[in-house]
């Protein structure tokens, strides 16, 4: 390490913190948190009730169990943005890091050297504010083209793709118990409607694992389209922890990710993969960048291709589905990235200071120069005044001239 490095995270402001969190941005924010820390570096997170931190973590007193509406979100958004605010006030940090889509409201006016990672599909920010310092990057090649189709935006740099604890995941083996996984935040775009379908379909036992998070449309999603395909074979497991969820995933024979929107990327294929389960996928965004169709899984558009895929992952090798985790997700090589990421900024955000500082100092200086300039006109116009007040009375009076 060749300096310690300040880097303070902050989350989008209603999502919770942690190893364990339902989101991928979550996970990857703690992930890195965690990299910091162990590398020697110091790590702050700015985030709401519920979060953990291996670093140091900056409570904004928001209570994410609270109905998100409108006005709540308003509220969290400011506290968020104060406590980014505050934290930049008190301790001296290089790179400010931003992961919330939430992220231009919670910006603040003054800052080090910030990066945005978008962990969402680039169409889904209202807009990506431009500004001195400001840097955006991507989480796949995928969602990095989509970004430049759109009109990339100043200060976008090369993506750094996702990765995950690929050692931790495969280090549990367990006998397939016949049943499909389906893993992630129940809402509309992750498409829990269509994983039961395929389930009732294919005749296959299904598990969902995840959280319905107090949005309206979220609540309105689970009890209209969810809730009614539930039954005794195709169950409701609520929020996993890492711990449980690497029990599912190595026990299930195969996991369900039917995106109705661009992926971004996809943590909970990668994890299965790491333990040897295949994944049948949507062909959306990143997903086919990281499933490979007929050897880690199968790539499908609609409920019935996913049926029928169902009945065909006996025949996928889960040990080629492990080693091609092991080579193509690691967690290490993302935070690696991200560490280079941060150690150029930071020198940037010094070499700005710096240079700053020196435009000052010769701001001053000419400034000075121009004061002494003045004084050195104005003494040598009085200086002719006197010579000639001097000269006509030694013409006048016949005196010695002292000049």
């Amino acid at each position: 390490m060749t300096r310690r490095l300040t880097v303070l995270h902050a989350a989008y402001a209603l999502a919770p913190v942690s190893p364990d969190a339902v989101g991928g941005a979550e996970q990857i924010l703690s992930a890195l948190d965690h990299a910091l820390t162990e590398a020697g570096h110091r790590s702050l997170v700015v985030a709401c009730r519920g979060s953990t931190a291996a670093g140091t973590w900056i409570d904004t007193g928001v209570d994410p169990d609270a109905t998100l509406d409108d006005a709540a979100r308003g509220q969290a958004e400011a506290a968020t943005r104060q406590a980014i605010t505050r934290t930049l006030a008190s301790t001296h940090v290089d790179v400010l890091h931003l992961h919330g889509l939430d992220f231009p409201r919670t910006l603040p006016d003054a800052a080090p050297p910030t990066l945005v990672t978008l962990h969402l599909p680039p169409d889904w920010y209202a807009a990506l504010p431009t500004r001195q310092g400001l840097h955006y990057n991507c989480v796949s090649p995928a969602q990095h083209a989509a970004c430049l189709s759109l009109g990339p935006p100043a200060g976008l740099l090369a993506p750094i793709a996702n990765g995950v604890p690929v050692s931790r995941l495969a280090a549990t083996r367990l006998s397939r118990r016949g049943f499909a996984l389906m893993l992630g935040r129940i809402c509309p775009e992750k498409g829990q409607h269509t994983a039961l379908q395929a389930a009732h379909l294919a005749g296959s036992p299904l598990i969902l694992g995840g959280a319905t998070f107090p949005y309206p449309a979220h609540q309105t999603y689970y009890r209209s389209q969810v809730a009614p395909l539930l039954d005794a074979q195709r169950r409701f497991a609520g929020p996993l922890g890492f711990a449980r969820k690497r029990r599912f995933l190595a026990a299930a024979t195969c996991l369900l990710v039917p995106s109705q929107a661009a992926e971004t990327s996809s943590l909970v294929a990668m994890e299965a993969l790491a333990c040897g389960t295949p994944v049948v996928a949507y062909l959306s965004g990143a997903l086919p960048d990281i499933v490979e169709d007929g050897r880690t899984g199968f790539l499908v558009r609609s409920a019935k291709e996913m049926a029928r895929a169902m009945a065909r992952v006996h025949t996928l090798d889960r040990d080629l589905c492990r080693r091609v985790a092991r080579e193509r997700f690691g967690l290490a090589s993302m935070g690696d990235a991200y560490l280079r990421r941060y150690e150029i900024l930071a020198e940037d955000g010094r070499k700005a200071f710096f240079s700053e500082e020196k435009k000052q100092e010769t701001s001053t200086s000419d400034a000075g120069s121009n004061e002494c300039a003045k004084f050195t006109k104005a003494t040598a116009a009085a200086t002719a005044s006197v010579k000639k007040v001097f000269w006509s009375f030694s013409k006048k009076d016949c005196l010695p001239c002292p000049f």
